[in-house]
């Protein structure tokens, strides 16, 4: 291996070891203070983005610390999982049942690596009542497979001992089937005697009757359970006038626990077949935090953070902007039926109509003024006011670093928005590209794009990271060199209000440009910008990785600056954003590349249905496990290609 490929490694390396928590005592310590001490679920990442492992706890600092402070203490399982966690988020909640229910549903939708709920194949309880039987049974289950249609189903309920509790409570309070099988063969048991039980065994109560007792349980199931609460209330009153004050407060405990039962859950939201986006901003000292709860089919499956500056518009205006923006980059098929939000936005019936066009069903903005709409955007509120926290904590910070960066690259203006771009390939297969943005020194991930390699010379076996950049610098500022052609006044280019419905499309200026890469990427970024006609308008610099150095146009040598001054931190934050987010859409597109590669290989199966399969399993490993009824589901699937792909997997 030659010396300049273990240099390489040693950089990667180096790279990931600088950004895990459990190595970075001081960006543990920031990390860990920002964390609130309220109910709610934390995310672990590893440097690719990736989701580690979900969790939750009725105090999250502490509970997200412990991992840390005990980490001599942690199974292998853990601490192989705290040595790769570089990114924490949090969402907080109202209580710790909400925590429990949001919990388990990013599990379910995520499948962290590290969540033991995904390794024993556990999954929340159920209660279920058998009504395909002529004396229904009522009791817990974890399987909802191979039952009767007839069979009802209530739940995943998230605490199994409170169930269990309020189980035994029910069976206390109503005269029900208490035993699976009978006793004795002939008569009764003890439990008819003391009017537990009507006699199932022996049918001793009729089946309709016994139904009708039935119905009245699976009503406290539905959330009715005022008929019980009242019984209980007039049992714990008559106990305390008989001076039974131990059973009364048993009493109190077991009403108690059917309140926290039957609680809604903010999380799971009614009309569980509409899917909905929920938007929240909150606002301070001139920054914005917007926050977008994803929620398809009542689950909440992801979540979207976005920061802004006010520049004295109003809350509002902000959000309608951030709307456009979010709903410009996703495909039609992901704009949901529903969009929950706290303001009225001023171009709403436009936005509405512009949405339903693209969509083609339907779409509808709604501000909720009560019930559980409404406590579900204040939820995500408060996880907007959580994250801008964090951010006017860093904003001091960040601005002292804009400054020292303006001084070191002597710019006669602040840099606002930074754009930093990085090549990722594997001996030049798969070649990609990123460009991050930070604007005020924070990520503006809604900005971020990326680019697929086009460049014939780029193949396997031959990369060529200079013609790559150059390329990418070409397609990005293209259309700024038309704007130049034909007139256009780079002065405007500083007016960020205008909105997107307004066609104004000219709001992505960058003040600065960083190139991951020495002198030879600089330059085949300058050529690129030559060609255009936009080196006088471009400002641009590089950062190599080996000594952190810093490169302009016009100068053979870096520029004498300190690796560890906050100008240059800066840069290198930006680069390694870029070579992080460079290296994720890497391992992605090889990823789809390697499945297609294997679908190729069966006959009759073009790249159209090889795309259908994907997008319908998700992955190779899920075809191949799948059956012929669940091939036959897939959309535009014949007989004989089901045929072959089962074959193609399962053949000895």
């Amino acid at each position: 291996m030659s010396n300049s490929s273990i240099e390489k490694i040693n950089n990667k390396y180096n790279f990931k070891i600088e950004y895990k928590l459990i190595n970075n005592k001081e960006l543990l310590k920031s990390r860990l203070s920002e964390i609130p001490k309220s109910s709610g679920c934390y995310l672990f990442k590893d440097i690719d983005n990736n989701l580690l492992y979900i969790g939750k706890s009725k105090k999250l600092r502490s509970r997200v610390s412990s991992y840390f402070n005990n980490y001599s203490d942690l199974t292998p399982r853990l601490s192989l999982m705290v040595r790769q966690i570089t990114e924490i988020e949090i969402i907080v909640t109202d209580s710790e049942y909400e925590a429990l229910n949001l919990e388990s549903n990013l599990i379910k939708t995520n499948k962290p690596y590290f969540n033991i709920l995904l390794k024993d194949d556990k999954k929340y309880p159920y209660l279920c009542i058998t009504w395909s039987e002529k004396y229904p049974r009522i009791f817990i289950t974890r399987r909802r497979r191979n039952r009767n249609n007839l069979d009802r189903y209530y739940g995943p309920y998230v605490d199994v001992g409170l169930l269990r509790r309020t189980l035994f409570t029910i069976k206390k309070i109503f005269p029900l089937r208490q035993r699976p099988r009978p006793v004795y063969k002939d008569r009764t048991c003890l439990n008819y005697s003391i009017g537990r039980c009507p006699g199932v065994c022996q049918e001793v109560i009729s089946s309709d009757d016994y139904k009708k007792i039935m119905k009245q349980v699976s009503m406290i199931f539905q959330g009715r359970n005022d008929d019980l609460e009242i019984f209980l209330q007039k049992k714990m009153l008559q106990l305390s006038n008989d001076l039974d004050y131990e059973n009364a407060a048993k009493i109190r405990d077991q009403i108690s626990g059917l309140k926290l039962l039957t609680e809604s859950q903010k999380i799971s939201i009614p009309d569980s077949s509409i899917n909905r986006d929920i938007f929240g901003i909150v606002s301070e000292k001139n920054v914005a935090s917007i926050q977008i709860f994803q929620m398809r089919s009542g689950k909440l499956i992801g979540r979207i953070g976005y920061s802004q500056k006010l520049n004295n518009e109003d809350e509002n205006l902000i959000l309608q902007k951030i709307l456009e923006e979010h709903y410009m980059n996703v495909e039609p098929v992901e704009i949901p039926s529903e969009i929950l939000i706290q303001y009225n936005l001023p171009k709403q019936a436009t936005i509405e109509d512009w949405l339903t066009e693209l969509r083609k069903k339907k779409v509808k903005i709604l501000i909720p003024k009560r019930n559980k709409k409404h406590e579900t955007v204040e939820m995500v509120l408060k996880n907007a006011k959580l994250e801008l926290d964090r951010i006017l904590n860093g904003i001091q910070d960040n601005e002292s670093s804009i400054e020292d960066l303006a001084q070191i690259l002597e710019l006669s203006e602040q840099p606002k928005r930074i754009e930093g771009y990085d090549i990722s390939h594997i001996q030049g297969s798969d070649p990609v590209a990123s460009q991050v943005v930070f604007i005020d020194g924070i990520p503006s991930k809604q900005d971020y794009r990326k680019y697929k390699i086009k460049d014939p010379n780029v193949f396997v076996g031959h990369s060529d990271d200079f013609a790559s950049i150059y390329e990418v610098i070409h397609r990005r500022f293209k259309k700024w060199s038309r704007f130049k052609k034909s007139g256009g006044d780079f002065s405007i280019l500083n007016d960020k209000t205008n909105s997107k419905l307004d066609n104004e499309l000219l709001s992505d200026w960058p003040d600065l440009i960083m190139i991951d890469g020495g002198k030879g990427q600089l330059n085949a970024a300058i050529k690129a910008l030559k060609e255009l006609n936009l080196e006088e308008e471009v400002t641009i610099c590089s950062l190599a990785k080996k000594n952190e150095e810093i490169f302009i146009p016009g100068f053979t040598k870096s520029l004498d600056t300190d690796e560890n001054q906050k100008g240059v931190l800066l840069l290198r934050r930006v680069r390694d954003e870029a070579h992080r987010f460079a290296l994720s859409f890497h391992r992605d597109k090889r990823s789809k590349r390697m499945n297609r590669s294997q679908l190729s290989q069966i006959s009759g199966l073009g790249p159209s249905r090889i795309r259908e399969l994907l997008e319908h399993f998700k992955s190779i490993d899920a075809i191949r496990i799948a059956s012929k009824e669940d091939l036959s589901k897939v959309k535009g699937l014949g007989k004989n290609s089901v045929n072959d792909i089962y074959k193609y997997f399962n053949e000895l």
